[in-house]
């Protein structure tokens, strides 16, 4: 039997599916709270891929993203999570050896992705909640065993923000080393300029500073990355920046996209214009100058250290041994909201507050209160 009978009760089906209770509001660093504006921007109607209209749709917001971005390149839309560009990244660019800036969860994982791919790769590791520093990706460099470094700008899983300017700036000196940076959760919190780092790949994902839900890719590669692209056998298709690149010409993805999340990219990139990069940047910088003054008033220490502190959330360390599961259940079931409980080998021993996104002073302050009751009851 195909099709569906003409009196089958469609409306009755949707009136009778369950309706969700009660709203938690997420504060953990992603996915982030999405506005009812962006879920009702991505319900416009279904439209052709390869129609006028997806390249109408395309084509108006790249100069938004290229605002955004720093860039006079194309932004690229990939419908993947921001992983699937890091692992394609790798198989564009590393010919010879990468070496990867390890310093958490996210940045330790790109390793094992380049191993993976089959490339020969190295660690530069650190201790988690430590930053990466310039001058010893410098020594590294230097060997001349490298053709690619890997950098995630702002390690979520520790709260570390790494000098991504001090370590772009090494590009003049080994400019035939691939610069490829993930600032997932840096961007649009704190300025990334690529054409003015001068890095190769800079990309991002929807599910963090954007507001967004998951499931959209945004990055801009450079001229020298297509190059090195264009000379890899084994770059694949799905993530073949030479593909993007030829599609990306004519206002179209090398795949079906995720049309409804790029109606929702379209709607939020007028919200954060329309607030102004800059606005953007103090508001970040002051929601998490807030949060950072609770952690101090409750007798908490910071994960990272000083002058090496993210912008988009907090990673605390709990020093005061509290029980981080009950805290946040004591704001589930009181406020109706939840922070992350700690990531990884970090459970429990940190807790990470978001502040990235749309957030204001008085939502920021709603949670800090709540949190405050939260702790009281433990």
């Amino acid at each position: 039997m195909t099709g569906c009978p003409a009196a089958f009760p469609i409306r009755a089906f949707f009136l009778s599916a369950p309706i969700m209770s009660q709203h938690i509001k997420l504060f953990i660093p992603g996915p982030i709270e999405v506005s009812p504006g962006t879920f009702a921007a991505m319900a416009q109607p279904m439209i052709g891929h390869r129609s006028k209209d997806f390249q109408n749709l395309y084509a108006e917001i790249q100069p938004q993203l290229q605002t955004l971005f720093g860039t006079k390149q194309q932004v690229f839309l990939s419908t993947s999570s921001a992983w699937g560009v890091m692992e394609g990244s790798i198989r564009n660019l590393v010919k010879k050896k990468v070496l990867n800036c390890c310093c958490g969860a996210f940045s330790d994982k790109w390793l094992d992705v380049s191993r993976r791919c089959g490339k020969e790769a190295e660690a530069y590791q650190v201790e988690w909640g430590q930053p990466i520093l310039a001058e010893e990706i410098e020594k590294r460099l230097a060997t001349g065993e490298f053709d690619a470094m890997t950098l995630i700008h702002n390690e979520t899983s520790t709260g570390v923000l790494n000098p991504l300017t001090e370590i772009a700036a090494l590009k003049k000196k080994f400019p035939d080393v691939m610069f490829i940076v993930d600032s997932v959760s840096g961007f649009t919190t704190v300025p990334v300029a690529f054409d003015e780092l001068g890095i190769d790949v800079l990309l991002t994902g929807s599910q963090k500073a954007l507001a967004m839900p998951p499931g959209l890719a945004l990055f801009a590669a450079s001229e020298a990355a297509f190059q090195r692209a264009a000379e890899m056998t084994d770059r694949g298709y799905y993530f073949d920046f030479i593909e993007f690149r030829s599609n990306g010409e004519k206002s179209m993805t090398p795949s079906t996209p995720c049309i409804s999340l790029i109606y929702g990219l379209r709607h939020q990139l007028g919200v954060i214009l329309a607030e102004g990069p800059e606005n953007r940047y103090a508001r970040h910088a002051k929601l998490n100058g807030m949060v950072h003054d609770w952690v101090q008033r409750n007798g908490f220490e910071f994960f990272a250290p000083e002058g090496y502190r993210s912008k988009a959330l907090t990673c605390v360390a709990n020093n005061r041994d509290i029980d981080v599961a009950k805290l946040n259940a004591n704001l589930k079931a009181d406020h109706h909201l939840v922070i992350d409980g700690g990531y990884g080998k970090l459970k429990g021993k940190t807790f990470r507050i978001s502040n990235m996104g749309d957030e204001t002073e008085e939502t920021i302050s709603s949670l800090l209160a709540s949190l405050d009751d939260a702790l009281a009851k433990l």
